[in-house]
């Protein structure tokens, strides 16, 4: 795979490292960082890192092209990111496999990721001209840092459409892995002569050039509350445009409920990717009278999952296996999971389900540290991480309520979440509790996720900051519109949100 990319773009990748991108060209520049694959914990080559120095002559380069781009006439940036994206679609498997080879991403749901990056910008493409009626580009380039889990669906998609919007965009490739298929994405997207700078570093290095320089026009910033938070009280004081995408605890409620063949199929989808998603559902909170039907549907779904390494097959005529999911994104993700459910368990919470892993899923031998097998704790105690944070990974919490506040409580103890979801047979009972969950998106008898298009995405509370996201308002919070405009979001002075 590596050679692929290699042949691909060949000023990106090198025998030793991946090149950093500026100023229109590869740069050689940095320490090479090895990666590891959390499929069989074998050496990967990795970034070269930079310094504060290096990624701040890097920025400056950014800020030149966006003089320039934001000048270049709409029709001319759409035909660039068209040719770009053609590219990209002619080079779907190789995009696809190194997902599966960077982060552990099963073929399939690989190829999903892929297909909705290329299908998203081209959406964009075709509604792109009405967006930016009576507006122009922002007065500098649009920063990105992002997680690792979707280094293209969300990352590259948002920075070609920043790019659309007539910005120069300049992102931190994700540490934890996504680099090489985020590099090979950027270098097509190079190619067609769009705005576009990488650059790979640690977060502590990067923040002050990436975060707090006056020169950058908008913050898109998707990772934990914790980051999340000291970002955002940095921006805010600054008055600089931001959409910050942090973690929330999304949770279904479960209350006279009847459907479980129904609840079944959410559940087993849930887990796609080792719930390694910011709109995955580790907390069912459920009515104590049906907590033996919840048991007879919840039990035969998690252990059926099938887990384990996403290439291995039995013999080279086989398709690819059909694993629910791999491994988590690594060794140390593994091992901080297993921790959180020991200290639940130590603290009182019950052992609800333990999976195990199985032989057959992987090949002899081969390194099993970033696997973990689904597991759930009935009733966490509050003094436990796991009952008030997201776990980010195959890890569920079941909480036991008696009446609809108590249920209403154990949805909200994360002080806001992204997506949450009702399941009640009385529709109308189940959109006055939705109306007291602390979530953007609320499901009636199914599961919300971030939405494609012209779906708008945000969150309450301290799962999200600043500007909205999704369709519009992408383009709105990329861009400067109105005089007097007021963008919606998640701002402390004032909170509006569009329809969920």
């Amino acid at each position: 795979m590596y050679a692929r990319a290699m042949a691909l773009a060949p000023g990106a990748f090198e025998q030793d490292r991946i090149n950093n991108l500026w100023g229109g060209e590869w740069q050689r520049v940095g320490t090479p960082h090895n990666a590891i694959s959390s499929i069989d914990g074998s050496a990967i080559i990795g970034p070269s890192m930079l310094d504060a120095e290096e990624a701040h002559v890097a920025l400056t380069a950014c800020v030149k092209e966006h003089e320039v781009w934001s000048k270049i006439d709409l029709q001319e940036r759409k035909e660039r990111v068209a040719r770009a994206i053609a590219k990209l679609r002619a080079n779907e498997d190789v995009l696809a496999l190194l997902l599966v080879w960077e982060i552990g991403k099963p073929f399939r749901q690989a190829m999903t990721s892929v297909d909705r990056t290329i299908g998203g910008v081209e959406w964009y493409l075709e509604n792109i001209d009405k967006m930016m009626e009576g507006r122009k580009p922002l007065s500098g380039p649009v920063s990105n840092i992002a997680s690792w889990n979707y280094p293209l669906s969300v990352l590259a998609h948002a920075m070609f459409v920043q790019m659309l919007a007539g910005n120069a965009v300049i992102a931190k490739s994700p540490t934890d892995g996504g680099v090489a298929a985020l590099t090979l994405a950027m270098a097509f997207a190079r190619e067609e002569g769009l705005p576009v700078t990488v650059v790979s570093g640690s977060g502590g290095r990067l923040s002050p050039v990436l975060v707090r320089s006056p020169e950058i026009g908008c913050l898109a910033f998707v990772g934990g509350k914790d980051t999340g938070g000291q970002i955002a009280s940095e921006l805010v004081r600054v008055e600089k445009r931001h959409m910050l995408e942090q973690e929330g605890l999304n949770a279904w409620g479960i209350w006279d409920f009847t459907q479980w063949n129904l609840l079944a199929g959410h559940i087993k989808k849930g887990y796609e990717y080792g719930k390694q998603r910011c709109t995955a559902y580790p907390r069912f909170v459920v009515q104590r009278s049906l907590f033996d039907q919840f048991l007879e549907t919840y039990i035969p779904v998690v252990d059926s999952l099938k887990v384990g390494n996403p290439l291995a097959v039995a013999n080279a005529d086989d398709p690819l296996p059909d694993v629910d999911f791999g491994p988590v994104i690594n060794a140390a993700k593994a091992r901080e999971l297993n921790l959180k459910v020991e200290e639940a368990m130590a603290k009182g919470g019950i052992p609800l389900f333990r999976g195990e892993l199985s032989d057959d899923n992987f090949i002899p031998g081969q390194n099993r540290d970033a696997y973990f097998a689904p597991v759930s704790i009935l009733n966490p105690p509050s003094s436990s991480a796991l009952y008030h944070s997201e776990p980010f990974g195959p890890v569920d919490t079941v909480v036991i309520v008696d009446t609809p506040a108590e249920m209403l409580s154990a949805m909200n103890v994360s002080n806001g979440a992204l997506v949450s979801s009702i399941a009640c047979d009385n529709v109308e009972l189940a959109k006055r509790l939705a109306e007291e969950v602390n979530a953007y998106k609320v499901g009636i008898n199914a599961p919300r996720s971030r939405g494609d298009r012209d779906e708008p995405f945000g969150g309450k509370g301290a799962s999200w900051k600043g500007a909205f996201v999704g369709g519009q308002y992408l383009v709105q919070a990329v861009t400067e519109g109105p005089a007097g405009e007021r963008l919606y979001g998640n701002f402390p002075d004032y909170q509006l949100y569009p329809p969920a």
